[in-house]
């Protein structure tokens, strides 16, 4: 009798578990050994010792395995309690309303009527196969099909509703498409945008900055420090929800000095210029809420905001933006564009991977590495490792030879015959002749 802790890898991800299990073996008077390996449905180890006792209980009484099974439901029963028990848990609400999305558009209609066991490698291939016959991309696909499915059943398996989870296979996905502005097109979007202040004033600050749309437009005078010269970024606005930056985790931006001139102006304005906000409408950072109905706060609380005090709606912010990149007669960009830009011009003028990956809030440099290829020094450095190692043995080969010369100074040169033929080191013969 054993009780053992597991180790285990889903199949297909890089997920690992890890669960006790019993392993018991049952001797009756009258017949064969039956030996017992199985989950215990009580994680600790106390539970698992007592699920062993029972199990060698109901081995002896001959009950073991004739109780009536539990029944397995649906994915259109299950994904109701997997959403609500497990995204709203985990995920932030963007994550939640697209696995939502994922789930009616792709995923019931198809596997809705099947029970989890009953969803196999089969099943989700042709699932595939169909998402491609009506044109969807291999990433819409991964994210259905490995993405909220296989989460899915790998959390129906850790309930122990299911005892296996299928493999399923990823899409070969294209790299992603991205823009950024150059050196001349920035400029003259700044400039064509000054005919509105509300959007110049934001696209100056995004291609400074790189902040996301929604952390812009939730960043407030609290994190800014005029003094240090630096902005804390801790929110991020999304669908009326506000949370914490993409990646969870809250960062620190240094704000050159023209950025500082630029803010201190802007507040100045803001000021001058403010919209009060009935307080009794929008709640503030006072009793720690904000207002989901109205979405307004405080303007003097926003460092951007429209001149009625609400927060900016993505919608109209990309109508404003994409105005003034008709005005600059550039092509139409999104607000995205702009991190990438603010990424992109501090690579090519030489700043380091690692120091733009803490800057943009990258959890991982992977992300950080589709600018690489921008650097001018990235890859000279690397070629140069050859001139640089061949310097090396250049050198130590002159300093070598420098070496032998002066040994052999300081030694008496031999004298050798000067018999034809005859090579110093060479033994002639057995009489030495």
């Amino acid at each position: 009798m054993a009780v053992r802790r597991v180790k285990r890898r889903y199949p297909g991800v890089d997920e690992v578990y890890e669960y006790l299990m019993i392993d018991v073996t049952y001797k009756p008077a009258d017949g064969m050994p039956v030996r017992v390996r199985e989950r215990s449905p009580i994680q600790t180890k106390a539970g698992a010792l007592q699920y062993e006792r029972d199990v060698l209980a109901a081995l002896a009484a001959g009950t073991y395995r004739k109780e009536e099974k539990r029944e397995i439901p649906t994915l259109m029963e299950f994904s109701t309690e997997f959403i609500d028990n497990y995204a709203e848990v985990y995920n932030r609400p963007a994550e939640v309303k697209s696995k939502e999305g994922i789930f009616r558009r792709y995923l019931l209609p198809e596997l809705g009527h099947l029970r989890l066991d009953e969803i196999r490698v089969r099943q989700v291939e042709a699932l595939k196969a169909k998402m491609l016959g009506e044109k969807k991309s291999p990433k819409t696909i991964n994210n259905a099909c490995a993405g909220v499915l296989g989460k899915c059943l790998r959390w129906a398996h850790e309930l122990e509703l299911i005892t296996t989870v299928p493999k399923i296979r990823k899409l070969k996905v294209e790299p992603s498409k991205w823009d950024f502005l150059n050196f001349d097109e920035a400029p003259r979007l700044l400039e064509a945008a000054k005919k509105t202040p509300e959007w110049h004033d934001m696209i100056f600050f995004a291609l400074r900055t790189g902040l996301r749309f929604g952390e812009l437009s939730e960043l407030r005078w609290d994190d800014v420090d005029l003094v240090a010269g630096k902005i804390l970024v801790r929110r991020n606005y999304h669908d009326g929800h506000v949370g914490p930056p993409k990646n969870g985790k809250e960062r620190e931006i240094p704000l050159s000095d023209e950025t500082m001139s630029f803010l201190k102006e802007h507040r100045k304005r803001q000021n001058k210029n403010r919209v009060v906000v009935n307080l009794a409408e929008a709640k503030t950072e006072d009793d720690g809420r904000d207002s989901q109905e109205t979405g307004r706060a405080p303007k003097s609380k926003l460092v951007f905001s429209q001149p009625n005090g609400k927060r900016h709606i993505h919608r109209r912010a990309d109508v404003g933006l994409k105005r003034c990149c008709k005005r600059a007669k550039l092509r139409m960009i999104g607000w995205h564009c702009l991190r990438h830009t603010f990424a992109s011009h501090l690579v090519m003028q030489g700043a380091s991977l690692k120091a733009v990956q803490e800057l943009l809030g990258h959890a991982t440099m992977e992300m950080t590495l589709r600018y690489s290829h921008l650097s001018p020094e990235v890859r000279k450095d690397a070629v140069e490792l050859l001139d640089e190692g061949r310097r090396r043995v250049r050198q130590g080969s002159i300093k070598a030879g420098e070496e032998k010369t002066e040994e052999a100074e300081n030694q008496e040169t031999p004298k050798y015959s000067k018999a034809p033929g005859f090579l110093p080191g060479l033994s002639c013969g057995v009489d030495g002749t």
